[in-house]
């Protein structure tokens, strides 16, 4: 192997160093997820920026910016660089691919955020304005971001004002029950949350940069959820989109932030209906959905309105399996051009979850051919945030719920535990709900003292989990076993557990 250079300072790097940077500079670059970093001159005179740049097509530049060597081999994904510009990853995918930027106000915020030199560019800069990139930037009342915590909204939430109470009412909460549920909801990097207690401006003016902070809190509830789940999460997502969506309607803002923050405030909408789902709030969240799909129309994002529809199949799909295949069909039309296959994975497994409701078993098994097929297929670096789930347990974990579904609890067990093998760290919580449903289907195969002992193995991690789907369906099992003529001292020490737990 041979000696190569660190394409930022140019020290050579150590043979066993597959990174592309030297130790001092991934040291440097560690906070670079929070915001650009400043680059050197010569960062500009890369042949694909200056070719970018010749073609006077903003979208261009930025793909010849997240692909430069100087981020290492790696190249910037779209989601982190559009969270930089206050947009979503679909519609930085869309100034990448589409048709030049002509908007001048869009185009010097973008200009500056980058860091792209004033003499570089086909039009001018203004002279005045904050670099948003680099100055405090906050929603009005709101938190300034911390400057140590990668850009994150700061300050202690407070039950949301409505609509129509008086701008400069003060709101308050009891902070010390709040810190309680951020903690437990994993978010106590997210700092006081001071910004939901302060009064609100009689005239507020809401940017860019305000967009990017409120898109980060999307992030941060995703992440926190698929670790421990959305029982108090879910409280504290309905209080920022209440109070969120309480200043978009009061504030003022250009047309071209406009599409961006409808689409911000459609992706935490779909967001906090996914949490309702899983706090076991399946009724709160359909409000939620139908708020997301409005606003991503709104803003033109079709990508949040296929989420939302995603999860209007989800939540259909055991009361109302036709209306979720309807769900599911239009999340196909909408994204069909540009779906990529890990959400066409995810669209094909809801269809199969509702044919498996309906009772349809050749079209179950055709939308799961599909799915898997799609899956085979690989990630995509324009695959969104929000199917981060979807990977190989989550398609044998869905189809063995189908099974379940479809009476076949030998065939569900099996593909149950094949999900539990392939688990993922990150998404703990899964992992908890398909080892709760394996002692479901193990007890439908009519192995009762084997699902005793799996559900009371599985107590204590359920306790610890805050998500109340998780725990109905451990609940489910209580039930059952309750009913055993003669329980066995496996079903007997499971039930005064779960009794004694008060789970």
């Amino acid at each position: 192997m041979t000696h190569t250079n660190c394409p930022r300072c140019g020290g050579r790097l150590a043979r066993d160093n597959d990174s592309g940077r030297c130790t001092p500079c991934q040291a440097a670059e560690r906070d670079r997820m929070g915001a650009p970093p400043a680059v050197p001159a010569s960062f500009w005179n890369h042949e694909p920026v200056r070719q970018a740049l010749a073609s006077r097509h903003l979208g261009r530049v930025i793909r010849a910016y997240r692909f430069h060597p100087y981020h290492g081999r790696t190249a910037l994904s779209q989601t982190v660089v559009a969270g930089w510009l206050g947009i979503t990853q679909a519609q930085l995918s869309r100034v990448e691919n589409g048709p030049p930027v002509v908007h001048l106000d869009r185009l010097a915020h973008w200009a500056k955020i980058l860091g792209i030199p004033n003499a570089l560019l086909w039009f001018s800069l203004p002279d005045v304005g904050l670099d948003p990139s680099r100055q405090a930037a906050s929603w009005p009342g709101l938190p300034e971001p911390d400057r140590h915590n990668h850009g994150n909204l700061v300050g202690p939430p407070a039950t949301p004002a409505s609509s129509e109470a008086s701008t400069k009412e003060v709101v308050t909460t009891d902070r010390r029950q709040f810190h309680t549920l951020a903690a437990l909801a994993g978010l106590g990097s997210m700092g006081e949350w001071g910004f939901l207690a302060t009064p609100a401006d009689e005239s507020p003016a809401i940017g860019l940069e305000h967009v990017r902070l409120a898109t980060s809190l999307v992030k941060e509830f995703r992440q926190a959820d698929a670790v421990a789940g959305a029982n108090q999460l879910c409280d504290i997502a309905i209080h920022v989109h209440g109070r969120l969506s309480s200043w978009a309607a009061k504030a003022r803002y250009s047309r071209d932030v406009a599409e961006a923050l409808q689409a911000s405030l459609a992706d935490l909408a779909a967001q906090t209906a996914w949490l309702a789902i899983d706090a076991g709030r399946r009724a709160a969240a359909r409000p939620y959905l139908n708020d997301a799909i409005t606003r991503a129309r709104l803003a033109d994002d079709s990508q949040v309105e296929v989420r939302a529809l995603a999860q209007l199949a989800l939540l259909n799909g055991d009361s109302q399996p036709t209306e979720s295949l309807h769900c599911a069909d239009a999340a196909l039309r909408i994204s069909a051009g540009w779906a990529t296959p890990r959400l066409r994975t995810l669209l094909h497994l809801r269809r199969a979850c509702a044919f498996a409701a309906l009772q349809d078993r050749s079209a179950f098994e055709r939308e799961m051919r599909k799915a898997r097929q799609e899956l085979e297929r690989g990630p995509h670096e324009s695959d969104p945030e929000f199917i981060h789930f979807v990977n190989f347990q989550e398609v044998q974990g869905l189809e063995a719920l189908s099974f379940l579904a479809l009476d076949q609890p030998r065939r569900a067990a099996e593909a149950l535990r094949d999900a539990i093998t392939t688990a993922s760290p990150a998404h703990r919580r899964n992992q908890v709900y398909y080892r709760v449903r394996l002692a479901e289907a193990t007890h439908r195969e009519g192995d009762v003292n084997e699902a005793a002992l799996m559900a009371l193995d599985l107590l204590p991690e359920v306790k610890q989990m805050n998500s109340r789907r998780v725990t109905r369906h451990l609940a489910d099992i209580r039930s059952t076993l309750g009913q055993v003529t003669r329980p066995t001292t496996p079903v007997r020490n499971f039930i005064e557990a779960f009794d004694g737990e008060a789970v």
